[in-house]
């Protein structure tokens, strides 16, 4: 049912913890199923130069946290705003299809911590206007 990578990322998880002085921390939950994550970024020149995470949640949602804070650490804000949870999950081989908002709440949080920053420094991120950041929107089963 679970890919080799998820497993890994569920046992090894990477970048787990929080950044004291962060430069953004987004945080996104799902009601139905209890799924909370909290992303922390440290941004310097526009590079991601440290991501951390925290997550409440089931396994594949720890596996989403971690493998979307791999793909995003070291590169730019616009490569992170880009990161879609389709990818994440193509990342990790692939998720069950009731765990696949597990990617999206991945995705969310980045561009929440992103939002964030942008808050914070006033530096004006393309795209941001247009995330939702409704924790329904994607629920069509019901996974727990």
């Amino acid at each position: 049912m679970y890919s080799e990578k998820v497993m890994d990322h569920f046992t090894n998880p990477r970048n787990v913890g929080e950044i004291l002085d962060a430069d953004g921390i987004g945080e996104v939950g799902n009601a139905k199923c209890g799924d909370i994550m909290r992303m922390y970024l440290k941004i310097e020149d526009g590079i991601i130069e440290d991501v951390k995470f925290k997550t409440f949640g089931c396994g594949s949602a720890i596996a989403s946290s971690s493998m979307a804070t791999e793909l995003i650490k070291g590169r730019t804000i616009n490569e992170a705003m880009a990161l879609t949870n389709k990818a994440v999950a193509d990342a990790l081989d692939g998720l069950p299809p009731v765990k696949m908002h597990c990617s999206v709440l991945a995705e969310q949080a980045i561009k929440s911590a992103l939002l964030d920053y942008s808050k914070k420094s006033g530096v004006h991120i393309d795209g941001l206007e247009d995330v939702n950041f409704d924790d329904d929107h994607h629920h069509d089963v019901h996974e727990h």
